[in-house]
């Protein structure tokens, strides 16, 4: 599904060269939002770890 949405996301980044500008700067937004507050950061890897972390050490999730 991921495969689809960043398809779809890269050919209209391509079709419509200002799309791709906006979603440049909002990604520049999130990097700074994240990098001016260090809590937003470490929740995000949070959420981003917690999958790979349950695999790895079994039974901690019901």
């Amino acid at each position: 599904m991921m495969r689809i949405i960043f398809g779809a996301l890269l050919g209209l980044c391509v079709a419509y060269p200002t799309l791709a500008a906006i979603l440049v700067a909002a990604l520049g937004t999130i990097v700074v939002a994240a990098a001016t507050y260090p809590p937003l950061l470490v929740a995000a890897a949070g959420v981003w770890a917690w999958p790979r972390i349950t695999r790895t050490v079994r039974g901690w999730t019901a």
